[in-house]
């Protein structure tokens, strides 16, 4: 079995997902890459379930399945395509949090409204609503990637991509985190986000700057 430190990461991050209920069921798909290669969840299996051996190995070039019974995740060609957009990402976390979802109901646009989330995140992309696992939603996907590490897609969840799995899945909590500080101040008033300049200060930060790098290299 070729790999096997990333098979095991993806087992990690993939429990991970399900513990803090960024999905249910068998909903959402991650992967990595390991050099020409990327690993991705089986079709069918819930997150937690799925075991080192079972991840699917695909050619990133030619987009060849290595044959082990199993089929990849239907939304394969999203990930396939994000990786031959953006040579320099490492994984791609695609999941279902309820907070993203409830937020792509109402509004498009995710304003910057805290330190870490102008420090991990910056601008989160949006995606109208787009049948799942089609071509449509893989290309456009793949149109929004170098652009924005997530991409909310409507009426349907989050896409969050990074270096590593840690960084992915860690956008992925902050994102989550603030559709719902956004949802919540909706609901209790009139939210007053960060605005370009105190946005700005933030990158600026050496200890926000020397956080990410760490945050890019660690697993």
């Amino acid at each position: 079995m070729q790999n096997i430190e990333t098979r095991q990461e993806l087992c990690k991050y993939a429990r991970k997902i399900v513990d803090n209920g960024l999905v249910v069921g068998p909903g959402g798909n991650i992967s990595a890459r390991a050099g020409d290669k990327m690993y991705l969840s089986p079709s069918g299996f819930a997150l937690e379930e799925i075991e080192p051996e079972q991840w699917i190995e695909v050619d990133i070039p030619t987009g060849e399945v290595t044959e082990i019974g199993l089929r990849p995740s239907s939304e394969v060609l999203m990930h396939l395509y994000g990786y031959r957009q953006k040579p320099d990402m490492g994984a791609m976390v695609h999941t279902h949090p309820s907070h993203c979802i409830a937020f792509t109901l109402i509004e498009r646009e995710l304003p910057i409204m805290f330190p870490d989330q102008a420090a991990l995140v910056g601008r989160t992309a949006f995606i109208p609503y787009l049948i799942p696992t089609t071509d449509l939603l893989a290309n456009a996907v793949a149109e929004k990637v170098n652009g924005a590490s997530s991409i909310l897609l409507g009426n349907h969840g989050l896409v969050t991509t990074g270096r590593n799995l840690r960084e992915a899945y860690y956008r992925t909590q902050v994102v989550e985190e603030s559709a719902k500080i956004y949802l919540s101040a909706k609901a209790a008033g009139t939210p007053v986000p960060l605005t370009d300049q105190e946005v700005a200060d933030i990158a600026a930060l050496e200890s926000e700057d020397y956080r990410i790098t760490l945050l890019q290299k660690m697993k």
